[in-house]
C-alpha cells in the first residue's frame, strides 16, 4: 500500500509539474522570448565609408550644375535684345497709326503680341531651367513672384515651350493670310511650307502631351 500510494503520490507529482510549467508559459509575454531571441542575432552592418576620390568626384559633378549658369545669363541678354527691337518695332508701327486701315493694325497688333509671346517662352526658359537645373531663386515673401515659379517641372517646362511655339506659329501664319487679303503677293509653296510647319509644331504638342499621359499613369501604377 506504501509503494502505491507513493506511485499515486508521483503521478500527480508530474501533473502537478505540468500544470505548472503550462501556467508559467500563459503568464509570461511572449515580447519577453521575442527581445531574447532578438538578441542573439547579429547586428547590422556598418554603412561603407565611401573613398576620398569617389567624394571628391561626386561632389565636382554636382557643382558642375553651375556650368549651367551662364547660359541663363546670356538669355537674359537676349530677352533685353528682345525688348530693343519691340520699342523700335512699336516707335516705327505707332508712327503712322493714324494711317493705318483695320487689317494693317491687326498686323500690327499681331507682330508686338509675336515679339511678346517670345520674351515670354525666354522667361519661362531662365526661370524653370535655373529652378530646375541649378538652384532655387529665394524671392523671400515678394508678392510679385509668379505663382509658377518652383512648381514648373521639366515636363511641365516642355510643355510651356511648345505651347508657346505653337502660339508664335499660329501668329506667324495669320500674319501671312492677313497680308493675303491685304493684296500682298505669296507664293503657294511659302503658305504650304507655313501650314506645314504649324501643323508639325501641333503634333508635337500633342505627342508630347500623350507620352507625359503615359507616364504619369504609370508611375500611379
Amino acid at each position: 500500500m506504501p509503494m502505491i500510494a507513493g506511485k499515486a503520490s508521483g503521478n500527480g507529482g508530474t501533473q502537478d509539474t505540468k500544470a505548472i510549467y503550462l501556467t508559467i508559459q500563459a503568464v509570461v509575454p511572449r515580447p519577453v522570448a521575442g527581445h531574447l531571441e532578438g538578441m542573439t542575432e547579429p547586428a547590422p552592418r556598418a554603412a561603407r565609408a565611401k573613398p576620398a576620390a569617389e567624394r571628391i568626384l561626386e561632389t565636382a559633378l554636382f557643382r558642375a550644375r553651375w556650368l549651367m549658369a551662364p547660359f541663363y545669363v546670356g538669355l537674359v541678354f537676349a530677352l533685353l535684345a528682345l525688348l530693343v527691337v519691340f520699342v523700335n518695332e512699336a516707335i516705327h508701327e505707332f508712327s503712322g497709326v493714324f494711317s493705318k486701315t483695320p487689317e494693317q493694325a491687326i498686323l500690327m497688333a499681331l507682330s508686338l503680341i509675336d515679339l511678346s509671346l517670345a520674351g515670354n517662352l525666354l522667361l519661362i526658359v531662365i526661370f524653370s531651367g535655373y529652378e530646375n537645373f541649378v538652384s532655387k531663386i529665394d524671392t523671400g515673401d515678394d508678392a510679385d513672384r509668379p505663382s509658377w515659379m518652383g512648381t514648373v517641372d521639366f515636363s511641365g517646362l516642355k510643355m510651356k515651350l511648345i505651347a508657346s511655339i505653337v502660339a508664335i506659329s499660329a501668329i506667324a501664319l495669320l500674319k501671312a493670310f492677313m497680308r493675303l487679303s491685304e493684296g500682298d503677293s505669296a507664293s503657294d509653296r511659302t503658305l504650304g511650307w507655313l501650314v506645314g510647319i504649324h501643323l508639325t509644331f501641333v503634333v508635337s504638342g500633342l505627342l508630347l502631351a500623350v507620352m507625359d499621359w503615359l507616364n504619369g499613369k504609370s508611375d500611379r501604377h
